[in-house]
């Protein structure tokens, strides 16, 4: 029996984000180019943040909270997506949050929280037939984002609009993005 690297994406991302945080074990310093910036009136060089902060966590806790989900829906998603579309709302999905996180919040974000949520939400489109909404989903959202809007009101330093963004972004994903091989459109319709 072999090893398959079966979810290139979402391994590939595993790696890079545990790269980094054991980096910025050894060198501290390091994590501060993988932090979005709160403001847009920074230099230039801070500007791929918007996207990278996604790669960066604050310490193997938040990294392993997140990884976890990730490593069990991920897959699944990205062979029902495929690599490349998958990758897109990964991208997308941290460029969003990096630049609305900045136009409305006055500190940092880091983590790929955001993509998680992403991923919670869109898991819930996988087998979605055309004019129906999952039941799924509407329970994905009372449950994860539902518990988001109250801990928002929470002083607990964790970016609650970062995961409700993220799941935003996968209800828009669900709803416009046919899985890999639809020769049509799989919208359900309200």
């Amino acid at each position: 029996m072999r090893i398959s690297y079966n979810a290139p994406v979402i391994l590939t991302f595993t790696f890079m984000a545990a790269g980094i945080r054991l980096l910025c074990d050894w060198m501290p310093g390091l994590i501060n180019y993988f932090i979005a910036p709160p403001v847009f009136n920074v230099s230039w060089s801070q500007y791929p943040a918007f996207v990278t902060h996604m790669l960066g966590h604050g310490s193997w806790e938040h990294y392993f909270g997140n990884f976890s989900l990730m490593l069990l829906i991920g897959p699944i998603l990205e062979e029902k997506y495929g690599s490349k579309r998958l990758l897109y709302m990964i991208l997308i999905t941290a460029l969003l949050g990096g630049v609305l996180n900045a136009t409305f919040f006055d500190t940092g974000l880091i983590g790929a929280s955001g993509i998680v949520f992403m991923m919670i939400v869109l898991a819930s489109f996988v087998n979605v037939r055309r004019g129906t909404l999952p039941l799924t989903f509407l329970l994905v959202l009372i449950l994860y984002i539902g518990q988001e809007v109250v801990q928002a009101f929470s002083d607990d330093n964790i970016s609650q609009f970062a995961h409700i963004m993220g799941g935003g972004a996968g209800a828009l994903f669900g709803f416009m993005i046919p899985p890999k091989g639809s020769n049509k459109p799989t919208p359900p319709v309200l």
